[in-house]
């Protein structure tokens, strides 16, 4: 499951759980990205990669990867599934998505390519109506989830409005954004 994950949040989290079970996956990885191409002004590394790393410390299914950390320059998908096929050749690799990101994967660096790497699995609120790129056919799997209307844009603006975001995100990410003076909220 890759994202910029800027905060991570119990959507993100509901989302991985609920397709490791479905799909009955051995565990989910979560890639938080190094540098992201298509936005600007995202909160550094170190503090998305710890708060990911917090999140999902509870569940045992659950693993954070720095593949896209330790690489430089602009994080693409294509070579996250690349490096990540590399690293587990014998595994089959599900690309864990929003169903907002999977409508835009034409427009992604080497999209073709992606098919070939992963199989998508597009996440989405139940009764939402998706349209799903051109794709191979069964490339990607739609699977709703329990609606959860979180945003990791929602929660920064919370933050920084000193609105709560308690029960939006794990407790531990509460206190790491509050300690961290992380979205323009008070240290």
């Amino acid at each position: 499951m890759g994202g910029t994950f800027d905060p991570i949040h119990n959507g993100h989290l509901v989302a991985a759980s609920e397709v490791a079970a479905a799909l009955n996956l051995d565990e989910v990885l979560f890639v938080p990205t190094g540098q992201p191409w298509q936005k600007d002004g995202v909160t550094p590394t170190s503090d998305r990669y710890l708060m990911t790393e917090i999140a999902t410390a509870a569940n045992p299914r659950f693993k954070v990867s720095t593949i896209d950390i330790d690489r430089s320059g602009p994080t693409y998908t294509v070579d996250t599934l690349r490096d990540l096929k590399a690293a587990y050749p014998d595994a089959e690799l599900f690309f864990i998505t929003g169903a907002d990101a999977v409508t835009a994967i034409a427009g992604w660096k080497d999209s073709e390519e992606l098919w070939g790497l992963a199989q998508f699995v597009a996440v989405t609120r139940p009764g939402h109506q998706l349209d799903l790129p051109a794709a191979p056919e069964g490339a990607i799997q739609v699977l709703e989830i329990p609606a959860l209307a979180i945003s990791s844009t929602d929660i920064r603006e919370r933050v920084s409005e000193g609105k709560p975001i308690w029960y939006l995100v794990p407790d531990g990410i509460v206190q790491f954004i509050a300690k961290h003076g992380l979205y323009g909220g008070v240290k």
